[in-house]
């Protein structure tokens, strides 16, 4: 369904106080000459890295830096192929999760680690069952009791034999903090924490950051979102290509310093300049119903403009556009293409017309990991590249050059297989595919999420090129700094209903958020 809009700046006292400095703690955590290498790749040359009981350290750095290994290291998932690691200034051995669990270490991915057919109890205390009876019968009214403790201190008010397969993704990502607690966390990594939650959800885990922090317990706070960062992490590192690029107090700190130690070099034109004189209208949308919806949804998209659908979680905005490329068939209203209404039953229909949808999740709908990038890129368009159901190589890999070459796709070779490349490549990769069908209509569900700034700039420049060339784009986003940059109009939804569309000249943070809320603009 997509996260809901991060905001650009906060008010909340709380983490604005866990920005300052963290020189007076006592050290937790030292990593001295981390080496490690894969076939083919240095992923990791020399890094070191401190951490000081109770602070918030920020790692950042662009997708392939180094970030997920290192911490791989720390949690005993992959081992170091040099350098030390220091808990309480004594030399640890850490070969195994085990043994960084009993150090006190734990990760939170990106991807949430739970069993969703087991309950919050269960999940909690998994791998921690020990003190059962003989018989091996669980002390389950034990371990529920147990888990009520953590879960009122992340906050999560629920019973604790509700199934996680019930939650959302926020109480997923509460019930994981409250595992970490359970097992007597020092450290806790959390990788993209933010990255499917709502504002609320959002303001949540800020509040049980600065709780852990106040506490003593050291988190180390992985994130793409500079406006994140700078609201609850007391000191950034970066990594680039493997090596520590630098480090500085947050409140040192500015935007363009952390993005150019990010890049290695200086970051201009964020958002590209580009000129806003969209034409004609393109799509139209009247009176559409998406199923479970209570209201028809209308708007137009035009030639040469860039659309931005901002809202919260739970808006609708996937589901609409999903509507709009036949994935989920509305249950009525009206599409039309240049003026001529058109029937759009499954994305068949709309792939025919030149609608292409690149979507919120590309690992699990846009591409086919295990597949090459070659096959990836062309794969829509397959019917082309046979004769008499014989598939043609030659012209198969020469389009898919073609596309890695205009999108700058990093890779070794077109057959390099996608799940090897980085988030913003795979993004590439995802929008390379519909390129090469010259659509007429290009919606993109969250086309940055979870890539690096260079990435980002990269993605951005794309759009604004694309929409220089006539195509009329769609842009769904939770990131309200995107939305202002890049759109031309901006279309607020709320209750999966359109509740305003702003011009340029309108949008602002404070407009997008009441409409978002279901307020007029104007409101207060």
């Amino acid at each position: 369904m997509g996260g809901g809009l991060s905001p650009l700046k906060s008010n909340d006292k709380k983490t604005e106080r866990s920005t300052q400095p963290m020189e007076t703690s006592p050290l937790l955590l030292r990593m001295r000459g981390i080496q490690k290498s894969f076939p083919g790749v240095r992923a990791l040359r020399d890094v070191s890295l401190e951490l000081h009981r109770g602070e918030v350290l920020a790692l950042m750095g662009e997708n392939g830096a180094g970030k997920s290994t290192l911490m791989k290291i720390l949690g005993g998932i992959i081992p170091p192929d040099g350098g030390a690691i220091e808990i309480d200034g004594r030399p640890v051995e850490i070969p195994d999760p085990a043994a960084a669990r009993a150090l006190g270490i734990r990760l939170i991915h990106q991807e949430l680690m739970l069993c969703p057919n087991l309950d919050i109890a269960g999940n909690i205390y998994l791998g921690e069952e020990a003190g059962g009876s003989p018989l091996r019968i669980l002390p389950r009214a034990k371990l529920a009791r147990d888990a009520a403790v953590w879960m009122k201190r992340v906050g999560l008010d629920l019973p604790p034999g509700t199934m996680v397969k019930q939650l959302t993704p926020g109480q997923m990502q509460m019930v994981e903090i409250a595992k970490a607690l359970a097992g007597q966390a020092r450290i806790i990594v959390m990788d993209e924490p933010t990255s499917s939650l709502s504002l609320a959800e959002v303001e949540r885990l800020f509040a049980i950051i600065a709780d852990l922090r106040d506490a003593g317990t050291a988190v180390v706070y992985i994130s793409h979102r500079i406006d994140e960062v700078f609201r609850v992490s007391n000191r950034i590192a970066i990594l680039r290509d493997g090596c520590r690029a630098g480090d500085r107090a947050t409140a040192q700190a500015t935007h363009d310093s952390v993005v150019s130690m990010m890049v290695g070099r200086e970051m201009k034109n964020w958002y590209p300049e580009r000129a806003r004189h969209p034409g004609g209208v393109v799509l139209s949308v009247e009176g559409l119903l998406v199923p479970g919806a209570r209201s028809t949804v209308s708007f137009e998209a035009r030639a040469g403009e860039i659309l931005g659908f901002a809202g919260l979680v739970g808006s609708g905005r996937t589901e609409l556009m999903q509507a709009v490329f036949g994935a989920v068939p509305a249950e009525s209203g009206t599409i039309r293409l240049a003026g001529e209404a058109i029937a759009v039953a499954r994305p068949r229909d709309a792939i025919r017309r030149g609608i292409l949808l690149a979507p919120e999740d590309r690992k699990l709908h846009g591409l086919v990991l295990p597949m090459g990038v070659d096959q990836n890129l062309t794969l829509p368009a397959i019917d082309g590249y046979d004769r008499f159901k014989l598939l043609r190589p030659r012209r198969e890999r020469d389009v898919a050059e073609r596309q890695v070459a205009a999108l700058g796709i990093k890779t070794p070779s077109v057959r390099q297989k996608a799940v090897n490349l980085s988030g913003g490549n795979q993004q590439k990769v995802v929008l390379g595919k519909w390129l090469a069908m010259e659509p007429r209509v290009l919606i993109l569900d969250e086309p940055t999420r979870g890539i690096d700034v260079g990435a980002r700039a990269e993605i951005y420049r794309h759009m604004a090129r694309l929409a220089g060339a006539g195509l009329a784009v769609i842009m769904v986003s939770s990131d309200m700094e995107e939305i202002i940059g890049m759109s031309d109009r901006v279309a607020v939804m709320h209750d999966r209903r359109i509740t305003g569309i702003l011009p340029r000249e309108h949008i602002s943070e404070e407009a997008i958020m009441n409409l978002a809320m279901g307020r007029p603009p104007q409101a207060a």
